[in-house]
Parts: C-alpha cells; sequence; structure tokens
C-alpha cells in the first residue's frame, strides 16, 4: 500500500475534520485515513493501483476543502514553508487591523450615544449601520461565504455558526432601521464587535497553534543555504544546497553547519550532533567518521563526502517522521472528533429551540419578566452596552439576540484541537531530546506501560563486543580467520567483532561458498580451500548439531574468569575447532536508566539469549534479581514470554537487532535504540537516537505528561461547552437577571480555543 499525505485548506474545527474524514473514507480505494486540524493535512493509504487521486481532490474542492499532495521536497519544503507562512500572516494581519479599526469605531459610537465625547456622527445609528456593512463585506466576508457554503453542502462548520450569528444579527438590525414597526431590536454593533473578537482570538490561535509545530521549523533552519565544494583544480566554489550531489568533495568550515550526510576525509574536529541524539555533549569526529545533515562543526575545518542530500538525508527523514506522528491518532482523539463532527448539528438545533423557547414559551412562564427588568434599567444610568438582552422591548427582541448568542459561543474549535495541539508539542519536545514517536497514538500506548523488558547485547551493553581471548586451540590466527572468513556478511555485533579484530591482524579472509543464518543460534556455511561445513554459534546449538565438545573443553567454558564473557565455539565437520570469547562494556547510562525506571514503578526484566553467567553478571551490575531475567533464549521464546506478560501488563520492549524484531512488533510498545539495526528501528514504535538509553524514562514520562493534557484540554473544551451554551441560552436570566451579548458570546468562544493550545504549549 502506498501512503499520500494531503496538504488542506478550509478546515476550521473538529467537524470539518470529520467531514474531511467522511469524504475519503467513502472514496473507493482509500483506507486508514487520519485528519489533523492543527498540521491542516490528511494521511490516507491507497489499496487500488488505478485509483485518480486528481478525483478525490475534486471532491474535497467541492465540498469547501481545496486540496494538494504535500510537497516532500526537502529543499523545496525550506523555502516555500517560510513563504506560506508569510503570506498567511500577511492576510491574516489586514482582516484583523481592518477589523480593529471598525471595533474601534464602534467603541467610540458607544460614548458619543452616551455623551462621554463629543461627536455625535459617532453615535448616529446610520453611522453604526456603515460599520456594520463594512464588516460584513470586508474581514467578515470569507466566514461568511464559507460559512454557508458548508451549511448548504449539508456540513455546518464553525464558519456556518458565526455567519448564521452575524447575518441574523444584521438582518434583524436593518429591518428594525428600515421599518421601526416591526419591534425588532437594533444592534448593529454586534456584528462588528463579534467580527472583531472571532479575528482577534483567531490570529493569536494561529499565533500559537504555530508555536506547537515549531520543532520542526527549528530543524528546518538547521540545513544550510549555501556549500562550499572542492573543484577539481582544489579550489573552493559556494553552491545552493539544492545543487549538491553524492560523491562531491565539500568544506566545512568551524561554526558552520553540515549540509547532507557526509563521510569525513580529511580533518578531525568536535562536532554538536544533538539535533539528532538529543545529547549535547560535542563528539569528536575524525577520518573516515559519518556526519549528519544538519550537524554543527565546532573548532576545526573538515572535508567531506557527501554521501545522500535532499529527501534521502538524515535531517530531511528526521522532519518526515516528525510531520508523520499525526498520521496515526490516539483513540481519544478519534473520539473527541466524531462528536465534534456532529456538534454542530447540536449546537444548531440548540439555538433553534432557545429562539422558539424565548419568543413562544417564556411569555407564558414569565410574562412579567421583561416589565421587571425594564424597571431596573429605567433607575440605572446610561449603559454604553444597548444591545444587552436586558434591554430588549419584547420576547422577540430577546429570542433574536439570546439564540445568536448560542450560534457564537459554542467552540468545536477546542474541541479539535484539544488533541492534536498536544500531540504536536511532544512529539516536538521528544525528538529534540533524541526520542522519536511514531505516531500520536504510540504516545497514548507509552503512557500505560508498566512493565519494560531489555534485550541485552547492543541494549544495555554498547553493542560493539570485542575479542578477549581463545580457548581450546592454540593457533588463534587461523581459529579467528575460519570465524571472521563466515562472519564477514552478517550485520551481527559479533561478526563486526571478529571482522574487525581480523583486520587488526592483517589476516586474508577465505571467500564464501555457502552461508546459512539461524536466527539466535549461529551460523553455518562453506569457505574455499576449507573441507566440511562450519558452524559458529552458543555451545547449545554446537552440540545440537552433534559437534562433540569433551569434557576437557567443558571444564575451560565453565572456569569463573569466562563465565561473564559470550563464548562462542568454532567447528568443522563434527570436530570442535576452538572457542573465542568476547566481552561488551554497558552502555554508559544502563545503571541510571534502570534506577529511574524502577523509582517511577516499572517492572523491569532482561531477555537474553546469551548464556545464563553472562546475563547474571550484568544483572547484578545494574541491580536486577536473577527472577527478572532470563538467558540462552531464541526470539521464539522471547515472543512466548512477552504474550504471557500481556495478559496482565502493557509490555515494552527495547532492542536493537533483528533478532529483536517479532519480540518488538509484538510487545504493546516496540522501543529501539538508534545504533541497532534499520529493521529493528523500522519495526519500533518509538526510537531512542543515538547510542544513550537516557531518553527512554524521560519519553515514558513525557507519555504520561501528554496524555494528561490531553484530558485536560478536552474536559475543559467539554465543560466550556456545557457551561457556556446553556449560559447564552439565558438559564440565568429570569432569577439573576445575567445574560451574555453574542459579542461578549464571541470573545469567549476565542478564549476557549486559544486556552487549549495555550495548555499544549505549557507541556514540560
Amino acid at each position: 500500500m502506498k501512503s499520500i499525505q494531503l496538504s488542506v485548506t478550509g478546515m476550521k474545527c473538529g467537524g470539518c475534520v470529520s467531514t474531511v474524514e467522511k469524504i475519503l473514507n467513502n472514496s473507493d480505494g482509500i483506507e486508514n485515513v487520519s485528519v489533523n486540524l492543527l498540521t491542516e493535512s490528511a494521511y490516507f493509504e491507497i489499496t487500488q493501483k488505478n485509483i485518480e487521486i486528481e478525483s478525490v481532490l475534486e471532491n474535497l474542492k467541492e465540498n469547501g476543502f481545496p486540496s494538494k499532495i504535500y510537497i516532500n521536497d526537502f529543499s523545496k519544503k525550506i523555502n516555500k514553508a517560510e513563504l506560506e507562512k508569510k503570506k498567511k500572516w500577511n492576510n491574516q494581519w489586514k482582516k484583523l487591523t481592518f477589523a480593529l479599526l471598525l471595533l474601534l469605531f464602534s467603541g467610540l459610537g458607544h460614548l458619543a450615544e452616551g455623551r462621554y465625547i463629543n461627536f455625535p456622527i459617532l453615535g448616529n445609528i446610520f453611522f453604526h449601520a456603515s460599520l456594520a456593512t463594512l464588516a460584513l463585506l470586508f474581514p467578515g466576508r470569507g466566514i461568511i461565504i464559507n460559512g454557508f457554503k458548508s451549511f448548504i453542502r449539508n456540513h455546518p462548520d464553525m464558519d456556518s455558526l458565526v455567519a448564521l450569528g452575524v447575518i441574523s444579527a444584521y438582518t434583524t438590525s436593518l429591518l428594525s432601521l428600515v421599518f421601526p414597526a416591526t419591534g425588532f431590536p437594533c444592534f448593529f454593533n454586534e456584528p462588528v464587535m463579534l467580527l472583531g473578537f472571532i479575528l482577534i482570538g483567531r490570529y493569536l490561535e494561529e499565533r500559537a497553534r504555530y508555536q506547537t509545530g515549531s520543532s520542526i521549523g527549528e530543524l528546518l533552519d538547521l540545513q544550510p543555504e549555501m556549500a562550499n565544494i572542492c573543484t577539481e583544480d582544489n579550489q573552493i566554489k559556494s553552491i545552493r544546497v539544492n545543487a549538491l550531489r553524492p560523491d562531491q568533495e565539500i568544506q566545512v568550515l568551524a561554526g558552520d553547519r553540515v549540509p547532507a550526510d557526509c563521510i569525513v576525509t580529511r580533518g578531525n574536529s568536535y562536532v554538536d550532533v544533538s539535533h539528532i541524539t538529543g545529547e549535547s555533549k560535542p563528539i569528536e569526529v575524525k577520518e573516515g567518521e559519518n556526519l549528519s545533515s544538519g550537524s554543527l562543526n565546532l573548532n576545526s575545518t573538515l572535508r567531506l563526502k557527501v554521501k545522500k542530500v535532499g529527501g534521502d538525508s538524515s535531517l530531511a527523514k528526521l522532519v518526515n517522521l516528525i510531520e508523520s506522528v499525526n498520521a496515526r491518532k490516539p483513540r481519544i482523539q478519534r473520539i473527541a472528533d466524531e462528536i465534534a463532527g456532529k456538534f454542530t448539528y447540536f449546537v444548531l438545533i440548540f439555538a433553534t429551540l432557545t429562539f422558539f423557547f424565548w419568543w413562544k414559551g417564556a411569555r407564558n412562564i414569565w410574562p412579567d419578566l421583561l416589565s421587571h427588568k425594564h424597571q431596573l434599567i429605567a433607575q440605572s444610568s446610561h449603559t454604553l452596552h444597548s444591545s444587552l438582552g436586558s434591554n430588549a422591548e419584547n420576547f422577540l427582541s430577546l429570542a433574536i439576540q439570546l439564540s445568536i448568542a448560542v450560534l457564537v459561543i459554542a467552540c468545536p474549535c477546542a474541541l479539535g484541537l484539544a488533541t492534536p495541539t498536544v500531540i504536536t508539542v511532544a512529539s516536538g519536545k521528544a525528538a529534540k531530546k533524541g526520542v522519536l514517536f511514531k505516531g500520536g497514538d504510540k504516545i497514548e500506548m507509552a503512557s500505560k506501560i508498566n512493565q519494560i523488558i531489555f534485550d541485552k547485547t547492543g541494549t544495555l551493553t554498547k553493542g560493539k563486543p570485542f575479542v578477549v581471548d581463545y580457548k581450546n586451540n592454540d593457533d588463534h590466527s587461523f581459529l579467528l580467520k575460519i570465524a571472521a572468513s563466515l562472519e564477514k556478511e552478517s550485520r551481527h555485533p559479533i561478526a563486526e567483532a571478529l571482522i574487525q579484530e581480523a583486520k587488526k591482524q592483517n589476516l586474508s579472509l577465505f571467500p564464501i561458498k555457502k552461508i546459512f543464518t539461524h536466527s539466535g543460534r549461529g551460523i553455518s556455511g562453506e569457505l574455499e580451500s576449507i573441507d566440511g561445513l562450519i558452524n559458529i554459534g552458543n555451545i547449545e546449538w554446537l552440540l545440537s548439531k552433534g559437534i562433540i565438545i569433551d569434557s576437557d573443553a567443558k571444564k575451560v567454558i565453565e572456569n569463573e574468569e569466562t563465565k561473564t564473557n559470550t563464548i562462542i565455539g568454532v567447528s568443522i565437520k563434527d570436530k570442535l575447532l576452538g572457542f573465542i570469547l568476547l566481552g561488551d562494556l554497558l552502555r554508559d547510562d544502563s545503571i541510571k536508566t534502570v534506577q529511574d525506571l524502577r523509582e517511577n514503578k516499572f517492572k523491569i526484566n532482561i531477555l537474553s539469549g546469551d548464556r545464563k553467567q553472562t546475563v547474571l553478571a550484568l544483572a547484578k551490575k545494574i541491580g536486577c534479581k536473577e527472577t527478572e531475567v532470563k538467558w540462552d533464549l531464541l526470539p521464539e521464546m522471547k515472543l512466548k514470554i512477552i504474550e504471557n506478560l500481556q495478559i496482565n501488563n502493557k509490555v515494552a520492549m527495547i532492542g536493537d537487532g533483528i533478532n529483536d524484531v517479532p519480540a518488538l512488533a509484538s510487545s504493546d510498545l516496540g522501543i529501539a535504540v538508534g545504533s541497532g539495526t534499520q529493521i529493528a528501528k523500522a519495526n519500533a514504535d518509538l526510537v531512542l537516537m543515538g547510542d544513550q538509553l537516557n531518553g527512554l524514562p524521560y519519553a515514558l514520562n513525557l507519555a504520561k505528561k501528554t496524555i494528561r493534557k490531553i484530558k485536560q484540554n478536552l474536559i475543559w473544551a467539554f465543560s466550556y461547552n456545557l457551561l457556556a451554551i446553556p449560559l447564552a441560552a439565558g438559564i440565568l436570566f429570569p432569577k439573576y437577571g445575567i445574560l451574555l451579548t453574542p459579542s461578549i458570546a464571541a470573545l469567549l468562544m476565542a478564549i476557549s480555543s486559544i486556552t487549549v493550545v495555550i495548555n499544549a504549549l505549557s507541556l514540560d
């Protein structure tokens, strides 16, 4: 299946999200749809080869959501993101400036009407009518047009509610002005104030929303615009980064960033790679070492050879991974989006019921309600808010004002933004610490984890074994040569150790004739110039293959000095050739990481394919009991243990190798170490970049805080609407005389959305 990402415009609230998801889900050949309000994007997978994306895009456009396939060209993304951002800000600022100017004149009009300032024209009703007309024609035009289009298509959204409220206020005021005998209320100031407050709210909300995605912008800023290439005549020439090609030689001065994934060909320096690993401590690089794009060269000039550029670079892949976090929603967000999709219909029905209740029903329940309120008004001084419901002359006037207030106070925006804002902030903060979640649903799962299983080699240890000693064979060079020759096509850490040791000793290796990998056990095959099948692996596996290991050999490997080392045996045919002892070092932060996890009440286990003595020696160092450790495990055995633990626990498995992939995939949360194999990272739900484990406690703690923030936002969004809508409908008016004007309702609605985003930004 092919994944597609769309940039979608026109989405204003959770109802819009629900509509776009329905359109895509109802399109043939599309599944696994996820739409994000914050990033204005849609993700889905194509299940048919001949699907026409153009028809899908046209369908979205017809329903008011113009869309296009997301640009994944890294160089274009950098430049275009900034241009589109500036254009969007300029358009919003123009609308807001004009609306604020009208709002200022409307406020001055109130002062003139109350004779607080001597400027009669500002208090004239026709002047207010002109202001309202200008507000509708210019800053409010887009909202009104989009709102009514959505309403006509039977997909009402936030704009629909605002448009109905504004037009209702304007129309009744116009009828009151032209036909005074109708008794309709006249409040031209309401459309002006309502649109002004809404545009202020949207502007502030947009700014806050932009800040939630700032981590991506910060990563894009790490990509320099220019690069210095070395020409054939050894001259330095400056070119744009998007013109770089693989195998070109470049020069990076101290203080400059690396423009692509490269390998060092000359020089040594300290380099800041915190954007990848989250570690602020610089690393020392020298000839032959790899550098990722975006790395900052600190103190010496480096000569580099370009390996990967543009969208293939590690920086581009990191940006794409963070962007795709929102492609998979947590379950809590899907529920919120479903509610938001139906919410607008509820508001429309409630506003209609409010209108008819106050127009026809209230007069029978409280016949003297308005006359009583008028006595209070007559005894008071002039009010600047002449459109307050308490000034309504009749129940029709009151009904119109309260139904408009209901329309504009409801806030499906807050519901739509409650989850994605927090997810985006959390994924950005995690990325800065070298932790990559592969979806919002993975963050949700991480918050539920209570049991963590560690692989040993390459996870708790550095995964860079080294040859310690040789046993049961006096010809150490020949023993190593046989082992390294057969292992040279393997990517296992033990294979790397053997090959590196063979290189140190300048051994020429035998060509391979046949090779077979036995996951978790060893490797077998044939070499040229060697007669017979060669087996290299753990002792139990060699015994199962019929290799003869006599009592003297067994005594050697059971010696106290060898117990803490990993031992592999080498055999030719059924004859044991000898043993190779390998050591490995604990990661610097393994002990501290396990201690931190225990303090946070996580259960810890170690599952390893290594032998008992080696695993127990490591467990003792990091503070694990023997009951928490398993050894001599094959991949399928690890899988079975995890499945048993999952009956009563939410289990995370952290590993690094190919043999860990089944366990990573079957666990509730698969965690890969960044220094591990590509296949392990591809199958993991969470990746710890670099070679440190200290990001794990941070990631799990951040996940818990993230879900807590999401719940706070959703509680706020639901509570706000549950309290604000009845308040706007006049529930407190009969007893306490408290009412909300439509403009104040609009202000509260804007504050509701902004509060949700600001709460997301407070995540630490």
